[in-house]
């Protein structure tokens, strides 16, 4: 069985033959048969956007990043979080290893991902949260209560969550976290056996075009 895929073309305006001083059957033959070239590209195309799998013909800006290193915190400092794996990428990367920037403007909906672990025998907290450019977004702290260590095992929660964030063209955002214990990290592990289990990423974030600004 062949499975054909319907991609959307970009729509160039027609170019059309000069015309002639006189009527001219043969000119006018060749701007319909250009015309009707246009047109049947732009129904063909809207018609992709409007069919029931429409949204499978669109490509949007989006990026995945995970980070494969443990990454730790000085005790009460602002420390930013970082990647090093690239999964996906279409206008959206990661500069200088934290900033996930992008090329188009818009709203985006960023999404993360962070494995804790805590080597105390005491329950810390861990703050998370974002600056846009650098700064601090307002309302975006979250606190994450990481179990403390029992039976001989280090303490483990792996927690999650979402921002809508408004980025111009080539700015940026980050993810910044912090502890009140030097117990307490995000930690990436090693494949697992029985069962065989993959890797864990210590960090993970993806950014996803939702909608263009107002007014844009």
């Amino acid at each position: 069985m062949t499975t054909t895929t319907n991609y959307i073309r970009k729509v160039e305006p027609p170019a059309l033959p000069q015309a002639t001083d006189a009527y001219a059957r043969a000119y006018q033959d060749q701007t319909n048969n250009v015309l009707r070239l246009f047109f049947n590209r732009l129904c063909n195309g809207l018609n992709a956007i409007l069919g029931v799998n429409g949204g499978a013909n669109i490509q949007s800006p989006h990026g995945a990043f995970q980070s494969s290193a443990d990454q730790t915190a000085t005790i009460n400092t602002a420390t930013v979080m970082t990647f090093n794996v690239t999964d996906y990428s279409n206008a959206v990367s990661v500069v200088s290893n934290s900033e996930i920037t992008v090329t188009t403007a818009g709203i985006y909906n960023l999404q993360w991902s962070g494995q804790f672990e805590n080597t105390d025998t005491v329950l810390h907290n861990a703050s998370v949260w974002i600056r846009v450019n650098g700064t601090d977004v307002v309302g975006s702290n979250g606190l994450v209560a990481v179990p403390n260590k029992h039976g001989g095992i280090d303490g483990q929660t792996i927690v999650a969550w979402n921002y809508f964030v408004e980025l111009q063209a080539n700015q940026y955002v980050e993810l910044w976290w912090s502890t009140v214990n030097a117990g307490v990290s995000l930690q990436a592990y090693a494949a697992g056996v029985t069962p065989t289990r993959p890797t864990t990423a210590s960090v993970i974030a993806t950014l996803s075009f939702v909608s263009a600004l107002a007014g844009a």
